[in-house]
């Protein structure tokens, strides 16, 4: 064994290496790059000495390092003028042969900006100059104009319906004829209006009631050493996850299944690693997220619950970025890499080595996954994730990309329980592949489109050997999913515009079990294409009070072996400003989708629950359809945000299998529904330096299946009442966050107190009080993070952090069922939540 860990050690940390250093020297590599062409300063200007009988007079320190490629030029004038425009350097004559150099930290720039068709000067456009507190508008005529701007810093030009831009200063040096800047239409620009920005920095509140998560601008939560996409989102009002990990979601009251994850567009059957304890998906290359609870636009199909996109940028880097990373579960790199003006690559890697070294984290974290298992156990898991995106900007109004992700959960376990002589041993593979593609174009001053497709495959292969080697169990999920979607942007007017659009979806998905003793096999394979027209028009008013769109998708959804089935999903959402800094929001929407995972408890895995997709075959499992409706008031104005949201939530055609339930009505297979009835409340005040909100969320939660007894009970993720009080303070390069979080407890099913046990029926089964008639105890956790950012020169940051979940080690129950013994007695199995978890990371960021 030990050989095996050093091999597979060495192995993984020369593979993490490798990648490190490959994207250091890329990034140096851009930092000062020297041909067989160039020429030190140094030399050059001694060898225009000689040739032209002239003296320069320079500190060495303005000179050192610097290195030029030779002008052809054969006129002095001419190559001085050159060089300052190669170097910044300032070239002063004294007298016919006598010049003095001088190393400039600031330079005059100027520039006129014109539309994309450079034939419109554009006045008004905001010109903000980094690293300074330099900024601006255009005049009348678009021109603009600075003095004593910083050398190397960045020019951020942006206007209202226009894609922003970023350029070099020393791109705009002031000279004879100023620099024309074209800037092309925006895509989105009804949508990115931003209403606020709460809780930390980085998270904000669109105009359509969205939230939008910027990774890059990122602050610091509870409890979380970096950022991490799926924990972050918890943090809102109305998301929580009541099992208490990363990836399993419940919005308003639904299963984790019920929720859209895109990932650049691509559907995501795969979100979290270790048994969704851990993202899959790295922050640093996603530069945003848009959570949606209400009033989904029409181009999204499927998520009856709500919808998670994240996206990687889509910009062109001017310069290499990159940062590399370790926590105390795994390690990772990231890079961007401009290859040509029009053409970048994006990269990241992410490997855990739990697999050959033991953490207080992966300690904490194994113990809450294999709760279940028995004594004298061995685990080897590991996971890693890979991305990539090609950006190729084919001119000025096309550009293309291709986005790659992939990643993979391994675990091989071994126990030697008190009743068997040979060990049980069981694998569980993970894996998830997904390619797509975009190509946006812009036709007219009015009309642009994208054209995007995706191919996504899930696989989950699990086996198990037990009984002294008597018994074998393999089983495996497979699916397959094919997207290609066509959307058009029509501008009516300045702010009004109309989308139109087609999705074509095939989506297989394959479930296969073997069992060797006693023989059974079962194969089940099925299909389902859906093609949906869809149709929305927005609307944003010129005093921008009023914002909205109203829209709806016709689906035509045929499995190919029982059903075809029309739906029509109306959606809307619209705001309007009631007072000054005051909003109302209304938003309606009807979902559906076709995949569910079903929990697979009957077939354990070690105490693990393994959740299988599957596709609705209009039989056993229905389309699942959803219908909401919200209304909601917010407030803002300065360091004060205030808003409540009242919401209406009916979603029919579920299964008891994709439920979970662990009681008498786990394997009765009924068709039923869910009606969720709730509130969400947030304040939360905050300026430069600190933040603190106080969040408030109600839920009433039933089910209904017509055919059990009684018909409607409390749903397994009823949970009433859940409270956050949490804040984040900064204190120069020092960020700390502290945060405590309550939930009363989830119903779950005792059984009779009196009459515990049905002995006449065969085989005997626990008899049970009426369903979900009990609670669990309730919830609380107390989380702690900090982190220190360290400056080791103009490009480059190192970040150190640490953070403690559940800093007062209380132990939370998270649910609880209940076995029948081989000698007729109960067994009661209580699931607990982590105990404390430290954690603690450092970042190289470049």
């Amino acid at each position: 064994m030990g050989t095996k860990c050093c091999s597979m050690l060495k192995k993984h940390l020369n593979t993490f290496t490798t990648l490190f250093f490959l994207l250091i020297f890329s990034g140096a590599s851009y930092a000062q790059t020297t041909t067989k062409d160039s020429i030190a300063l140094r030399d050059f200007l001694s060898e225009l000495e000689s040739k032209f009988n002239v003296k320069f007079s320079y500190a060495d320190t303005d000179v050192d390092s610097v290195y030029i490629i030779k002008f052809s030029s054969n006129a002095l004038d001419e190559i001085l003028k050159d060089l300052r425009d190669a170097t910044g350097i300032t070239i002063k004559k004294l007298n016919d042969r006598y010049y003095t150099l001088n190393k400039t930290t600031t330079i005059s720039i100027c520039g006129f900006v014109l539309d994309n068709f450079e034939e419109n000067n554009i006045p008004g456009a905001t010109v903000e100059i980094y690293e300074s507190n330099l900024s601006g508008v255009t005049d009348d005529n678009g021109s603009f104009s600075f003095e004593n701007v910083p050398i190397n810093s960045l020019v951020h030009i942006k206007h209202l319906g226009y894609k922003p831009i970023f350029i070099e200063a020393k791109k705009l040096v002031k000279t004879t004829e100023c620099i024309a800047i074209a800037m092309a239409l925006s895509y989105q620009e009804l949508e990115e209006v931003i209403v606020t920005q709460f809780l930390t920095t980085g998270l904000k509140k669109l105009a359509n009631t969205n939230i939008e998560l910027n990774s890059s601008e990122f602050g610091i939560l509870p409890g979380v050493s970096e950022p991490d996409i799926l924990q972050t989102v918890q943090a809102l009002p109305g998301i929580k996850s009541v099992d208490e990990t990363v990836s399993d979601i419940n919005i308003r009251g639904g299963t984790n299944d019920q929720n859209l994850i895109l990932w650049d567009g691509i559907k995501m059957y795969q979100t979290g690693h270790f048994f969704g304890l851990i993202s899959a998906f790295n922050p640093y290359v996603t530069e945003k997220v848009t959570i949606i609870k209400n009033g989904t636009s029409a181009i999204y199909s499927g998520g009856v619950s709500g919808t998670l996109s994240m996206r990687a940028t889509d910009e062109l880097p001017l310069n290499f970025t990159g940062g590399a990373g370790l926590n105390l579960i795994s390690g990772d790199v990231f890079g961007e890499i401009p290859i040509q003006d029009n053409m970048a690559l994006q990269v990241s890697a992410r490997r855990s080595y739990t697999d050959f070294l033991n953490t207080p984290t992966y300690s904490t974290f194994s113990e809450k996954a294999f709760q279940d298992t028995e004594v004298n156990s061995e685990s080897e898991f590991y996971f890693y994730d890979f991305t990539a995106k090609f950006i190729y900007e084919i001119n000025k109004y096309q550009k293309a990309s291709v986005s790659f992700i992939n990643m993979s959960n391994n675990l091989n376990y071994s126990e030697i329980t008190n009743d068997t002589l040979s060990p049980n041993i069981s694998n569980l593979n993970q894996d998830n592949f997904s390619i797509g593609g975009e190509l946006q174009s812009e036709w007219t001053d009015v009309l642009t489109s994208q054209l995007s497709f995706y191919y996504t495959q899930y696989d989950l292969d699990a086996l198990s050997i037990s009984n002294n080697n008597a018994q074998q169990l393999e089983q495996n999920n497979l699916v397959k999913e094919s997207n290609i979607k066509f959307t058009t942007k029509y501008k009516l007017r300045e702010n009004l515009a109309w989308i139109n659009g087609y999705e074509f979806t095939e989506t297989g998905i394959k479930n296969t079990t073997n069992v060797n003793q006693p023989p059974f096999a079962s194969n089940i394979k099925g299909v389902i294409r859906k093609h949906g027209l869809y149709s929305e028009v927005s609307y944003c008013s010129e005093d921008e009070k009023f914002n909205g769109f109203i829209g709806g998708r016709l689906n035509y959804i045929e499995n190919l072996d029982t059903f075809q089935e029309y739906i029509i999903e109306p959606r809307i959402n619209v705001s309007y400003e009631l007072l000054p800094n005051f909003k109302t929001e209304v938003l309606g929407e009807y979902k559906s989708q076709v995949t569910n995972q079903i929990i697979d408890l009957e077939q354990n895995f070690l105490g693990i629950e393994k959740r299988r997709w599957i596709l609705s075959d209009g039989d056993a499992l229905p389309i699942t359809k959803s219908k909401q409706g919200s209304i909601g008031f917010n407030y803002d104005i300065n360091t004060l945000y205030v808003g409540i949201d009242a919401f209406y939530k009916e979603v029919n055609g579920i299964n008891v299998y994709t439920q979970g339930f662990q009681n008498q009505n786990q394997f009765d297979g009924e068709i039923g529904s869910y009606v969720v009835k709730g509130a969400e409340f947030l304040i939360n005040t905050k300026n430069n330096d600190y933040s603190v909100w106080l969040s408030y969320t109600f839920n009433k939660n039933d089910y209904t299946f017509d055919v059990l007894v009684p018909a409607t009970f409390p749903n397994n993720l009823d949970v009433r009442h859940a409270i956050t009080l949490a804040g984040n303070y900064t204190v120069g390069n020092l960020k700390i966050g502290m945060g405590f979080n309550y939930k009363s407890g989830k119903p779950f099913t005792q059984p009779d107190e009196n009459d515990p046990i049905n002995e006449n029926v065969f085989p005997t089964e626990i008899n049970y009080e009426v369903p979900n008639s009990s609670r669990l105890t309730e919830y609380f956790r107390a989380d702690a993070s900090a982190n220190y950012t360290l400056k080791m020169g103009d490009k480059m940051n190192a970040i150190f952090g640490v953070s403690v979940l559940n800093f007062t080690n209380r132990q939370n129950t998270l649910n609880t069922y209940y076995r029948l013994q081989d000698d007729n007695t109960i067994e009661t199995i209580e699931r607990l939540s982590l105990g404390i978890t430290p954690n603690a990371s450092l970042r190289v960021q470049f």
